[in-house]
C-alpha cells in the first residue's frame, strides 16, 4: 500500500514522521530534515545515520544536482537510492519512508530510481507500506508520474493521532 504524507512547504511533515518513527520497530527508510544551520541531510531510519546532502558553492559543478537555489551532492542521492533499494529487496519492516518525492524526482533524478521500484513493488502489497512525503502542490504530478492508482493521502494530524 502507498501512503502519501502531503502538506505545504515547511509544515512539519519530516518532523512529524521523525517523532512517529521514534519508538517503532517496524519502520525503515530515509528522512530529509535540516540540520542546525539549515542544511538538508538524509537520515537513515532506524539507525539515525546521517548522510550529507546539501552543499555550499565550493563543490565542483559536475558533483552536484541543483534545483532552484538548492545544491545537492549527487553522491548522497546515489547512497540514498542504494540504501532504499537494499530495503526493497530485504526488509521485514512494515513501513518504508521516502522523504521526499519532489521536483527532482519528477525529472527522473534525485530519489527517482528507488521511488519507482518501491512504488511498483509495494503498491498492491497489503503487508508492506511505502510512505511518500510529497508537497501538496505536487501531489497530482507525482501520482501521474509514478502511475500510482492505489493510495491513501495522510496528513501530519493522522500520524499524531496514530493513524496506523
Amino acid at each position: 500500500m502507498i501512503y502519501i504524507l502531503t502538506g505545504a512547504i515547511r509544515s512539519g511533515k519530516t518532523t512529524t514522521l521523525f517523532n512517529w518513527c521514534k519508538n517503532r520497530q517496524d519502520v525503515d527508510g530515509l528522512l530529509c530534515p535540516d540540520n542546525s544551520v539549515g542544511k538538508r541531510f538524509f537520515l537513515k531510519i532506524p539507525s539515525e545515520v546521517e548522510v550529507a546532502l546539501e552543499v555550499g558553492t565550493d563543490v565542483e559543478t559536475e558533483k552536484i544536482i541543483q534545483i532552484g537555489s538548492f545544491r545537492f551532492l549527487k553522491s548522497a542521492f546515489d547512497k540514498a537510492n542504494n540504501y532504499l533499494l537494499s530495503i526493497a529487496s530485504n526488509n521485514p519492516n512494515t513501513y518504508i519512508i521516502i522523504d521526499e518525492i519532489g521536483k527532482l524526482e519528477l525529472k527522473n533524478d534525485g530519489l527517482h530510481e528507488s521511488a519507482e521500484q518501491l512504488i511498483s513493488k509495494f503498491q498492491l502489497d497489503e503487508k508492506h507500506h511505502v510512505i511518500l512525503v510529497v508537497r501538496d502542490y505536487l501531489l497530482d504530478a507525482v501520482l501521474e508520474h509514478y502511475a500510482i492508482s492505489e493510495y491513501s493521502v495522510i496528513k501530519n494530524e493522522d500520524l499524531k493521532r496514530d493513524y496506523f
